[in-house]
């Protein structure tokens, strides 16, 4: 297994709460909701990272510029 880092964690209690009962739930320790709870918000940044470059890249393969994309009325 990778090595992992430790580091300190500052959470309000109530947060703190809600993380415990949300594990207990899924079955995981508070630390493992955690982790799961950061790689799943990296995954979606990720995807939607590049989402947002396929889009960028349509449009300018299209030949659109920024400014008749922002003048131009919504499309139904």
């Amino acid at each position: 297994m990778a090595e992992r880092k430790p580091f300190l964690l500052r959470l309000p209690p109530e947060l703190t709460e809600e993380l415990n009962r949300w594990a207990a739930d899924d079955l995981r320790s508070l630390n493992a909701q955690i982790e799961y709870l950061l790689r799943e918000a990296v995954r979606r940044r990720r995807r939607n990272l590049e989402d947002a470059a396929e889009e960028s890249v349509r449009i300018e393969a299209s030949g659109v510029s920024e400014d008749k994309r922002e003048s131009a009325p919504p499309q139904a």
